[in-house]
């Protein structure tokens, strides 16, 4: 493993007030030792320090601390307290500390993870890790035994990404609960896990998960320099990790994907992405990732591909509907009225006759009141949220025709295209295509048609331009390479993608072996 990333961002800060303390040796003095202990972590409640002296080693006084809360009761009681206080006399009447160290360790604690350290903060970490601290006196070194074991949420169906046909399963907040789901359905010795602690007060658990030969080492390289340049004092979900190592610039395009179903994380690994996972948080990261793969499901490959291409074809007309449909009705209504048929154009007059707003202003108004239903509904109570949302939408739409404030044609454009903003599944280039779509209301409002044109070459400029970890934004359309089109705009079928797709920092590596097209019975299969 390159490098070492379990001491990732240990003693790197510039700013005194969070600065590490001068480190500590353990001293000979189980007083003293427990007194710095108490002097670093306080007196809290939570936290059992416990000392005793056991007549088979020698008379010797040992002292356990653990927090209560972050390690399982019954290991403690069994795995640690229970050996420590047995008086098994040993072949020796005395025995040195240094030899009761080596026996505790290896013959006496029936615990398969048991480390060492000689100063306090090679041991601290790992307290805060649910392991139990075992300190010897008269000697200069204790240990730390796996005893970790607190309360977790089980594993549910994901909240923010549901399928019909595919794993009901998704991420918990427990870093090695998320870690095991990847294994379970990578069953490859090639698949390797590094982990970093990031945040100086935190301590989160990070954990770079990728498939070794399928992985880019260019892309690897440059996420472990980003990660272990994060200098900050807390990590609490994945996305302070996503905005820290994301490639910089001003940009409303996301270029990390987070997903919160372990088989699309392992469908990404297999194409040769790489995966962070983050303690605490259901939602991890795939990287390096491209403008296309945030319209992929992984429903995607659990469906026949013409059904799959079809409903992809769905999403990228939704894309353009949620980012151009109110800018379009703003254009044609308030600069290009002649590029309507007549009776559509009389229509919509008729409409807008008893309307005081401009169409901008009309536009705006439908669409702040949609947010403000939309966000009133995720932040309500479960119970009554989607009653909320749907009823004031209903209320709040027909009322403001019949008050002659907006046009029924407005409240169509509007309606329809926050639908349109649903069917996209990635929940980051949805919240993209909002900021974007207010952005192209206000030119089309200014400049019309021109504007809007105007403003999509610069927008596909901007895009063309972009990195995600090295790989072009817009790859492989552009740089276009057609023969790694059978996964973008629609989906071939699984026998005729032989090769997996390379990137420009990747390289082209085999899937499966040569087509494998079905043959109806009867048929030559020579």
């Amino acid at each position: 493993m390159p490098g070492n990333p379990q001491r990732a961002n240990r003693n790197k800060s510039d700013n005194p007030e969070q600065s590490a303390p001068a480190p500590f040796p353990l001293d000979p003095s189980l007083e003293v030792n427990l007194q710095e202990l108490g002097r670093r972590i306080g007196h809290s409640s939570d936290i059992v320090v416990r000392r005793f002296t056991n007549e088979s080693l020698g008379s010797l006084e040992l002292a356990f601390i653990y927090i209560d809360g972050l390690v399982n009761a019954d290991v403690v009681n069994q795995g640690v307290l229970q050996p420590l206080l047995e008086t098994v006399k040993l072949n020796s009447e005395f025995i040195s500390a240094a030899d009761a160290f080596h026996v505790i360790k290896n013959q006496m604690l029936p615990i398969g993870g048991v480390k060492e350290g000689n100063t306090l903060e090679a041991l601290l970490p790992m307290l805060f890790d649910g392991y139990t601290l075992i300190l010897l006196g008269g000697l200069q070194a204790g240990m730390a035994a796996a005893t970790s074991g607190w309360e977790k949420r089980g594993i549910n169906e994901p909240t923010s990404q549901g399928v019909i046909r595919g794993p009901k399963e998704g991420f918990t907040e427990s870093l090695r609960t998320g870690t095991s789901m990847l294994r379970r359905r990578l069953k490859t010795p090639d698949l390797r896990i590094e982990e970093y602690k990031i945040g100086q007060r935190t301590q989160t658990g990070v954990a770079l998960v990728y498939l070794e030969g399928i992985a880019s080492e260019q892309v690897l390289k440059e996420i472990r320099r980003r990660l272990n340049a994060i200098n900050t004092d807390s990590i609490l979900e994945s996305n302070y990790i996503e905005e820290f190592i994301q490639d910089g610039g001003l940009t409303p395009f996301p270029t990390i994907q987070n997903t919160e179903r372990p088989d699309a994380m392992a469908g990404g690994i297999l194409e040769g992405q790489v995966g962070i996972i983050i303690d605490g948080t259901p939602f991890a990261l795939l990287a390096p990732s491209t403008f296309f793969n945030f319209f992929q499901s992984s429903e995607d490959y659990y469906q026949r591909y013409d059904i799959t291409s079809f409903l992809r074809l769905i999403r990228y007309s939704a894309f353009f509907v949620s980012m151009l449909l109110p800018a379009l009705y703003i254009a044609v209504t308030t600069f290009h009225q002649e590029m309507l048929p007549t009776t559509l154009l009389i229509s919509l007059a008729a409409q807008r006759e008893g309307v005081p707003l401009p169409a901008l202003a009309e536009a705006l108004l439908m669409e702040l009141t949609f947010d403000v239903l939309r966000e009133a509904g995720v932040r309500m109570p479960r119970t009554i949220g989607p009653a909320i949302s749907i009823v004031g939408a209903l209320v709040l739409g027909q009322a403001a025709v019949q008050a002659g404030l907006v046009s029924a044609a407005m409240v169509i454009v509007v309606s329809f295209t926050a639908i349109s903003n649903f069917v996209i599944p990635s929940l980051a280039i949805a919240n993209s295509i909002r900021l974007i779509r207010f952005v192209m209301m206000f030119i089309a409002a200014t400049l019309g048609l021109f504007g809007i044109m105007s403003f999509l070459i610069v927008l596909l400029i901007h895009m063309a331009g972009l990195r995600s970890f090295g790989v072009p934004y817009l790859s492989p359309v552009a740089p276009m390479v057609p023969r790694y089109l059978k996964d973008i705009f629609i989906r071939v079928p699984l026998w005729d993608m032989t090769m997996r797709p390379k990137t420009i920092l990747g390289r082209e590596t085999r899937r499966q072996g040569d087509k494998q097209k079905p043959k109806p019975q009867g048929e030559d299969h020579a």
